[in-house]
Parts: C-alpha cells; sequence; structure tokens
C-alpha cells in the first residue's frame, strides 16, 4: 500500500530538522569547550545516535538489522566513513573555531562540488544556471571572509568546513545509489555503525573524560552552567537523531531534492543562533555574502539534469 504524500506535512518536517541542526551548532560548543576535545566528542556523539537509531529500528524496523551485502556493503561503508564519521568530525572542528555562520555556509558548498563532480568527472550535462550559481556562491564566501582584510577567520578551522563540505558532497554522491531493498532506516542505522566502529578504534568513547564537569553556557548565557553531559545528550537526541529522523520521514511527503533545498535553511538559522546566542554579529557586507552563498547553492541544487533522487 503506497503512503499518503502530505507536502505540507513534509515542508514541516524539514524546517523543524532544520531548526534542531542549526541549534546544534551551538550547543555541541559547550562541551568542545568545557575541555572535551574534538575527537572524542566526535565519538561520544556518533555512538549515542548508533544506539539511538538501533532502539528505533528494535522498536518500528527490525528488518533493518540485517546485514548488508555486496554493493550495499560497500555503499554503507563509504557513507559511513565519510558522510557520518568525516562530515560529523570536520563540522565539529569548524563550529568550534569558525563563527557558526561561516562553518554552515562553507560546509553547505557541498552541493556545488557534487555538480561540479557530475560536470567534470562524469561529463553530464547540466543547466546553464550552474555556472552563475558557482559565482554567486564563491563572491559570496569572500564577502563573508571579508577577503580584503587578509580572510578574517581561522584558517584551521575554514580547512574543516571544507573538508566537511566534500565530505556532504561525497553523502550525495553515495546517497543517490539504489539502495532497495535497504530502507532509510537500515541504510543509516549500518553508516551509523560503521562509523561508531571507526571512531571508536581511534577515539574511544572512555576518553571523554570531561563531560562531569559543569561547563558554561557560552555566548551571552556564560553566566549560567549545565552539565556536559547533558549538553552532549541533548546533542545524540535532539541534535542527531531527531533532525536525521524528520528529514527520513520528510522524504515520504516531498521529494529529495526539494528537501534538499529546503534543509539550506540550516546556515540561515545559524546566522540566528550565532547572532543571539554568541553575539557574532555580521556586517552588512557579510550579510549579503551569506544571501549569495544561499542563492548560489540553492540554484547548483536545482541545476541538474535529470534532478537526482537521494535514497539515504
Amino acid at each position: 500500500m503506497t503512503t499518503a504524500r502530505h507536502p505540507w506535512v513534509g515542508y514541516t518536517l524539514v524546517v523543524g530538522a532544520a531548526a534542531l541542526f542549526s541549534l546544534n551548532a551551538g550547543v555541541s560548543r559547550i562541551p568542545m569547550r568545557s575541555g572535551t576535545d574534538v575527537e572524542s566528542f566526535t565519538s561520544v556523539r556518533i555512538t549515542g545516535a548508533f544506539v539511538m537509531f538501533a532502539l528505533i529500528a528494535l522498536l518500528t524496523e527490525r528488518t533493518a538489522f540485517r546485514l548488508p551485502r555486496g554493493r550495499h556493503l560497500a555503499l554503507v561503508l563509504g557513507l559511513g566513513l565519510f558522510g557520518v564519521a568525516g562530515l560529523q568530525g570536520f563540522y565539529n572542528l569548524a563550529i568550534d573555531r569558525l563563527p557558526l555562520s561561516v562553518a554552515l555556509l562553507v560546509e553547505y558548498l557541498g552541493p556545488v562540488w557534487v555538480v561540479l563532480w557530475v560536470r567534470f568527472g562524469r561529463r553530464t550535462p547540466v543547466h546553464a544556471s550552474m555556472w552563475p550559481a558557482l559565482g554567486l556562491a564563491l563572491i559570496g564566501l569572500a564577502l563573508v571572509g571579508r577577503v580584503w582584510d587578509g580572510l578574517t577567520v581561522d584558517g584551521i578551522g575554514l580547512l574543516g568546513a571544507l573538508a566537511a563540505g566534500l565530505c556532504f558532497a561525497v553523502y550525495f554522491l553515495l546517497g543517490e545509489h539504489d539502495a532497495a531493498p535497504m530502507t532509510p532506516l537500515s541504510v543509516i542505522l549500518w553508516a551509523f555503525v560503521v562509523a561508531a566502529v571507526t571512531t571508536n578504534l581511534l577515539w574511544p568513547v572512555w576518553q571523554a573524560d570531561q563531560l562531569g564537569v559543569d561547563a558554561s553556557m557560552l555566548g551571552r548565557l556564560d553566566h549560567l552552567t549545565v552539565p556536559a553531559w547533558a549538553a552532549t545528550a541533548f546533542v545524540v537526541a535532539l541534535g542527531t537523531t531527531v533532525p536525521f529522523s524528520l528529514l527520513l520521514l520528510a522524504l515520504r511527503h516531498l521529494p529529495a531534492t526539494v528537501v534538499s533545498v529546503v534543509a539550506m535553511l540550516e546556515p540561515a538559522g545559524a546566522v540566528l543562533v550565532g547572532w543571539l546566542w554568541f553575539a557574532e554579529a555580521l556586517d552588512l557586507v557579510q550579510v549579503s555574502g551569506v544571501l549569495l552563498v544561499l542563492v548560489g547553492v540553492v540554484l547548483a541544487q536545482t541545476s541538474r539534469t535529470p534532478a537526482p533522487a537521494v535514497t539515504s
């Protein structure tokens, strides 16, 4: 039986996911700036999310535990290593060292790299709108970074954001492959299995021994403290598991291309979180840059022909 599609439900789910992802960027800073290193925090976040996805599968879809084989195994290995472990690790590095707006904008260039790969790697034609899209995105980034002032952002953080964007692109490209008969939940569950095993081999979760300390809430809330583990629990549950699940549910009501474009609200939300919480004010030129990047990425997302179907 085909599930009824309700576009307004899909839009609501995507907006909710984008809002949680935006807030997550701020909350993630709390444990990372209270003594937990980026690597250990990444391992804890991924491992905790894997446990929650496993519980969801146990309660709703036990067939998701079936071991992938053949090309499906290769798919979840790639998604786990790059689309989860690599993306989360570099993302955490970026948001710890850059203004939230800059970190998320650079990461969200991932769809632009996807279209460039499709055009030059696969030699597949794209709409002419790709080229103004790329130009707008690059000009926008130059404005945000104020390159005429010698690039006013942290170099390591910028490299982390660029690497996160490349991992994001890999996630899109791998996600295009037909995963049938695997369901979206089984794909994401096994991707998190791969990521959790990988990060724990490199940085075991028990090395995150600062999660018991009281941590400042930073920014305008620096007079308040919370246990670092509580902020981490928020990141695992409401910053990872819930928004990922909302996107999975949204795909039942909207095409993947629409979901990915609406999800561009995340970097816009990060600008708002950065301003309200961390007093990360952008001047008028930088705000104009933010808008140019968003327009450029949306144009890039819609420049492929035919539009892809992301299955994860």
